[in-house]
């Protein structure tokens, strides 16, 4: 009925930076970010099914079958595609839920790209990132698939080079809701628009993390730990935050010295995408 499981990998995202710049007439924000993947994430264990059905194997916390954007995912590319095979999907989470490292949109475009190669599609990345902008607005650049400055709401994507580097994330025990922060009259929604030159000269920072920060104290106080080491910032809407290091020797020197009540862990930037290949 089925093949048996393979594993993929579903890395992490870090918003080097994340300005918002305004607000559509839809309500939805202008927003403008450099995305870097990191070596750690979760993993999708996908298998094929002859029956055309998506069945998710296990339970997830939160996560109603029906919300499940890895099965949202599965079905919108079986609708597209009027593909009539299925999937067993099985979810391996390491990322934290409301952590600002784009877990669930990761999970998503890599079931997009697996499933892809796996039902024999051979969809070409843009039509695969046009399908994943309706799952969500940071999913298209796990499909985009390499470092990228970002802009409109997220959707519009331009390759940046950016240099090696390893980073030491730290993740507070909460879980930040993007919408609220959004909606917060506190939020700076007029920031000038950068160029890329700018960001690589060192401009930027994250337009969100003084509106999470005085809501969430953990927020504050893993940011200004880390702080003793160099430029902390918030990803995305947090409510990780992150510290850019030249070497892993660097960043494990750091993370040694996480006081107990706080959590975190180390990893390499990538400049792709572990699945990159399998767009068509």
């Amino acid at each position: 009925m089925a093949t048996a499981l393979k594993p993929f990998p579903a890395p992490a995202k870090l918003n080097l930076f994340l300005h918002v710049t305004g607000r559509r007439a839809d309500g939805y924000h202008l927003l403008q970010s450099v995305f870097r993947f990191v070596d750690y994430g979760d993993t999708v264990w996908l298998g094929v099914r002859q029956d055309g059905r998506i069945h998710r194997l296990q339970e997830i916390s939160g996560v109603p079958e029906a919300q499940d954007l890895t099965v949202r995912a599965a079905k919108l590319l079986q609708a597209a595609t009027a593909c009539a095979l299925g999937a067993d999907i099985r979810l391996e989470k390491r990322l934290p839920l409301g952590g600002g490292l784009g877990g669930g949109s990761s999970d998503a475009a890599t079931v997009l790209l697996a499933l892809n190669r796996l039902w024999a599609l051979d969809l070409p990345r843009q039509h695969l990132q046009e399908l994943a902008l309706q799952l969500g607005a940071d999913v298209p650049v796990f499909v985009f698939g390499q470092s990228a400055f970002a802009e409109g709401v997220g959707e519009k994507l331009t390759p940046i080079a950016l240099p090696p580097a390893w980073y030491v994330v730290l993740v507070p025990p909460v879980a930040v809701a993007t919408a609220e922060v959004f909606a917060s009259p506190e939020l700076t929604r007029n920031t000038p628009p950068l160029r890329i030159a700018d960001f690589l000269s060192g401009a930027g920072c994250n337009d969100l993390q003084s509106v999470v920060a005085r809501e969430h104290p953990e927020v504050a106080r893993h940011l200004d730990w880390l702080g003793r080491f160099g430029e902390a910032r918030m990803t995305g809407s947090g409510a990780c935050v992150f510290l850019a290091v030249e070497d892993e020797a660097g960043a494990r020197a750091i993370i040694r010295e996480l006081p107990r009540d706080m959590q975190g862990f180390v990893a390499r930037g990538l400049d792709r995408h572990p699945l990159f290949e399998l767009a068509g």
